[in-house]
């Protein structure tokens, strides 16, 4: 296994070596990185233990309560590790419930090298939501914040807690900084290979937890493009908004660490705030969903960091309107990438993408295929809008619940819908259950959606469809409107009217003052009131 990761990394083209992201290292402890892989496998704990090696007094990451260098963090996740060792039981699986700091980073690390799989739990979670994915996941041990001790009493939760972060020092529960006062580090080679299973979004219903067969030959494909489309450099801050429980938010936390890039967390998303601390830390990167954008926009005279050279978004649409204001004030620096929990990221929109094609995700990964089938399962041509199915990449196993994605001939199913243009961009055109039939015609609520969102009296808005008796189903909007606006209903279906079909008119517009979000800034559609 570690010669074949050696081979890999021989094959990695000229261009990545170039842009900096990969340099020599030390012989001495070059000679001893493969031995990582081989003690724990393809984990988080390898590539934290391989980043120590590598830079051992980089700063790994800066959070509210400070900065920590690799070879600091190293040695906090080892004692962990050791603490840990002795209070989980082999089978037992270790949630994780906790905000972006380094108490999240460091659990996940830890458990990781003991072998056991690690459960990222949503912060968002109600009690009986918890007590449900604990339950059904197996979590043994749960290391959460201080602040979620009154979510995990009501949850029914029973067994072994531990705090990551504490705001009161005399909590009820044993900490990470009592575990690392109290405790020598001791080495271990765990009996498997650890997993991480993360959460499906779970805006319909309680979230699932995505299985994947991880493997050097299936993550570096997407790492080489990742490589060659996103300006990311060795050593250069990166500051990640979205919470390190979503999967963008991990990825980029670990693909971080990995790359040996500081990593700016903050554990409430606040955007002056996050605007000024990648202008003080010079952060040449940014993570974000989109909502997180609109955010940072809003931010009156807000700096526009002179070192920021990518911003990653995922995790939701990007709607063009967006995307064009964005990189009209911060520069064409916007990458839009697009995948799923079960998949994986699938396509990455670079900002040339973005200009000449706004609302694309952009072109497949190497080694990854992407096909728009019908109904039938047969591959639609260019142009016409199917259901998008991936293969290649992560390999999704399953949701540990029990139940899969529908597969055909290989490829697994997102539940979106989207198109190819004639350059072989990917746009996604919405979710196939979001998709409605009003009187016998095919509407797309991200259609009026995008054009709603690009009216200048409009803050934020969403299309859905309801019920209907004489017509099936109709759309209807939730609208935020701008301060000082004095937009109209009348003048809401004028405007659609005006640009779209009248079948794709709303027949409902309500205006709201704020819209109920997912902690990763999706829209809880079951929250809205028709």
């Amino acid at each position: 296994m570690a010669f074949g990761l050696v081979r890999a990394v021989a094959r990695v083209p000229r261009a990545v070596w170039d842009a900096g992201v990969l340099h020599p290292v030390r012989p001495d402890r070059a000679l001893r990185m493969p031995f990582q892989f081989v003690r724990y496998g393809a984990t988080p704990g390898t590539v934290e233990a391989m980043s120590a090696l590598r830079f051992p007094d980089r700063t790994a990451l800066l959070d509210d309560r400070g900065s920590l260098t690799h070879a600091e963090l190293e040695r906090r996740v080892a004692v962990l590790a050791t603490a840990l060792r002795s209070r989980v039981e082999e089978s037992d699986r270790v949630g994780v419930l906790c905000r972006n700091h380094r108490g999240f980073v460091e659990a996940v690390l830890a458990v990781s090298r003991l072998g056991n799989d690690v459960v990222l739990l949503n912060t968002d979670f109600s009690a009986p939501q918890l007590g449900e994915v604990a339950a059904r996941e197996g979590v043994g041990v749960l290391v959460h914040d201080q602040e979620f001790d009154a979510v995990v009493d009501e949850s029914g939760y029973t067994g072994l807690r531990v705090h990551a972060w504490r705001d009161d020092p005399d909590g009820k529960h044993v900490s990470v900084d009592d575990l690392l006062a109290t405790t020598i580090a001791e080495p271990f080679k765990p009996s498997r290979t650890s997993r991480v299973i993360v959460m499906t979004s779970g805006t319909t219903g309680t979230p699932k937890g995505a299985r994947h067969d991880l493997g050097v030959g299936m993550l570096l494909p997407a790492a080489i493009t990742h490589m060659m489309r996103v300006p990311l450099r060795s050593g250069a801050p990166i500051a990640v908004g979205p919470p390190l429980f979503h999967l963008l938010g991990m990825a980029y936390c670990f693909a971080g660490l990995g790359l040996g890039m500081p990593l700016v967390l903050t554990r409430r998303f606040d955007a002056a705030r996050l605007l000024r601390l990648m202008d003080e830390h010079g952060a040449e990167a940014l993570v974000a969903v989109p909502i997180m954008l609109a955010r940072l926009l809003d931010v009156p005279d807000g700096p526009r960091p002179a070192s920021l050279k990518a911003v990653v978004c995922g995790g939701a649409a990007l709607q063009p309107h967006l995307a064009s204001r964005f990189m009209d004030a911060f520069g064409d620096v916007l990458i839009n990438i697009y995948g799923a929990t079960e998949t994986g990221w699938a396509t990455i929109a670079t900002p040339a993408d973005l200009r000449a094609a706004p609302g694309t995700v952009g072109k497949p990964s190497l080694g990854l295929t992407i096909k728009i089938l019908d109904e039938d399962g047969a591959e639609l041509p260019q142009g016409e809008i199917g259901e998008i199915y991936t293969g290649g990449g992560l390999r999704f196993t399953g949701y540990t619940g029990g139940g899969t994605k529908q597969v055909r001939d290989g490829l697994t199913g997102s539940g979106d819908l989207g198109h190819f243009d004639a350059d072989g961009r990917l746009f996604v055109d919405g979710r196939a259950d979001d998709m409605i039939v009003s009187g016998g015609e095919n509407v797309f609520p991200g259609e009026v959606e995008e054009l709603l969102g690009a009216h200048p009296d409009v803050a934020e808005v969403t299309v859905r469809g309801v019920d209907d008796d004489a017509f099936g189903q109709r759309l209807a909007a939730w609208i935020v409107r701008r301060d000082g606006a004095s937009l109209t209903a009348d003048a809401v279906k004028d405007h659609v009217r005006d640009h779209l079909a009248r079948y794709k008119v709303p027949r409902d517009v309500h205006f709201v003052e704020d819209l109920p979000r997912t902690s990763t800034g999706k829209v809880k559609s079951r929250a809205l009131t028709p």
